[in-house]
């Protein structure tokens, strides 16, 4: 219930993943829900609880970069790049490792550290030939840095990269293009 009251209704799927987790506390996956429920409600503290406790229980580096966005959300930058330098960072691939770069850069840009977050985004992974839904986080993120870091006509080039590769419309890359060079 909780997974489908998400989208709709966040407090209603937090209240429900509370119950499960109160009937069964011991299961790694219940755990797991309960902390990607409070994330999505906005409860950091609570959602970095449940991260830790499932991962305890099942292992692997899985949700690492949820659990670095709960870091940045509770003001702790630092730590979230502290995650984002682990071991267990390391073993990540796909879009597992893009996420978690992406949640570094945005604790970078946190820092007012805008080149290091421009750096932390540069991967094989930025190839504008890409699309899709990490994609276009990917490239939004990229557009956001170079744009904070004063490079403003490359930040739009991304922007509107991102825009193209965002199928799905996620992401305000295209307004957000519009509004660097003016087209309002």
């Amino acid at each position: 219930m909780a997974t489908k009251l998400l989208d709709d209704d966040p407090e209603l799927a937090l209240a429900h993943a509370r119950a499960a987790r109160n009937r069964a506390g011991r299961v790694a996956v219940v755990r797991e829900t309960a902390g990607i429920v409070a994330y999505h409600a906005g409860e950091w503290a609570e959602a970095l609880s449940e991260l830790r406790a499932a991962r305890r229980m099942a292992g692997g580096p899985g949700l690492l970069a949820v659990m670095a966005d709960c870091e940045r959300g509770l003001g702790r930058p630092e730590r979230a790049i502290e995650l984002g330098r682990s071991e267990e960072a390391r073993a990540l691939t796909g879009d597992e490792a893009t996420e978690l770069r992406i949640v570094v850069a945005g604790a970078r840009m946190d820092l007012g550290q805008f080149d290091q977050a421009v750096v932390t985004l540069q991967t094989p992974e930025l190839d504008a030939s890409k699309s899709g839904p990490t994609a276009a986080r990917l490239f939004y993120a990229y557009a956001d840095a170079l744009v904070a870091a004063g490079r403003v006509q490359d930040g739009l080039k991304w922007f509107l990269n991102s825009a193209a590769a965002d199928l799905e419309g996620d992401t305000d890359a295209e307004e957000r293009a519009a509004e660097l060079s003016g087209d309002q």
